[in-house]
């Protein structure tokens, strides 16, 4: 799927939702095995499940790389079961030397056949530039994160190039920009850090954003939507155990259902109070 046909989608189904699949393996719902044919059973009915109120899934590979050689084969059959009419994201932080690099989006690209992989940006271009030559899929930056440790380098305080002060992710952003298009090039912000949402939008007016962090970790959808919307929507917000853990008994796809729908009718107020404004 491309930025254009995501742009598509959220139109048509008046949701901006990205499932995240980070299914541990040690909580299933009771009654089902701690193996990795149950993950893809679970994983299976969760996706069934949410497909009417979601465009995307991001699978968070070190859930599966966990698994050992069995965990790549259920993540690459949980890709398979996703129809192309979603956005299929491989949350992989992937970022080293260019020869490394070419091989990671190999991996993710060609073999798993995602959509698009999120990198970490903090080894330079050579590191992310490999991932921008398929034109066709998605290179999704980290930009600024929900953890607390984002303090420790992403807020740092610096003298940017053009001699002006501001904070190193503003920097990192503004740079990566200039490296891909809206169209190739996506950026990680997460809903805890809401309040950088309005200057990220000025740095990149035109890029979708990928927003973890409502739900579970306290981000607001509210405020992620008002500041951060532009007029192709330009947001991908992820929810992954607000969803997925709704229930821990037999009814845990038709939960997940619940939640997922209550998150798109939410989508669907925003979208019409702000997109048009945009």
């Amino acid at each position: 799927m491309t930025v254009h046909q995501l742009i598509d989608a959220i139109r048509t189904k008046k949701s901006y939702l990205c499932v995240g699949l980070d299914t541990d393996i040690q909580k299933l719902p009771a009654g089902m095995p701690a193996t990795p044919e149950a993950v893809l059973a679970f994983n299976r009915a969760i996706i069934d499940a949410t497909l009417p109120y979601c465009v995307s899934y991001k699978i968070n590979t070190a859930f599966y790389e966990a698994l050992g050689a069995p965990g790549w084969d259920v993540m690459s059959e949980t890709v398979r079961h996703i129809p192309s009419s979603h956005f299929v994201i491989a949350d992989a932080k992937r970022g080293d030397i260019g020869n490394t690099s070419s091989l990671y989006a190999r991996a993710f690209f060609e073999q798993l056949g995602v959509d698009a992989v999120t990198v970490a940006p903090y080894m330079g271009e050579d590191s992310i530039r490999p991932f921008l030559e398929y034109h066709d899929k998605v290179t999704i930056v980290l930009g600024l994160t929900s953890n607390a440790g984002a303090q420790d380098f992403e807020l740092l305080p610096i003298q940017g190039r053009d001699g002006q002060h501001r904070l190193l992710y503003e920097q990192v952003i503004e740079t990566i920009a200039g490296w891909g298009t809206p169209t190739n090039l996506m950026f990680v912000t997460g809903a805890t850090q809401a309040g950088h949402l309005k200057q990220i939008r000025q740095i990149v007016p035109e890029h979708f954003l990928l927003v973890p962090g409502v739900g579970f970790q306290g981000g607001s959808l509210l405020d992620v939507s008002r500041d951060a919307m532009n007029a192709h929507v330009g947001l991908l917000v992820n929810a992954s155990r607000a969803i997925i853990y709704a229930s821990r008994k037999d009814d845990f796809a038709s939960e997940a259902a619940a939640i997922a729908e209550q998150y798109q009718v939410e989508m669907a107020g925003y979208l019409a109070a702000f997109a048009a404004k945009s």
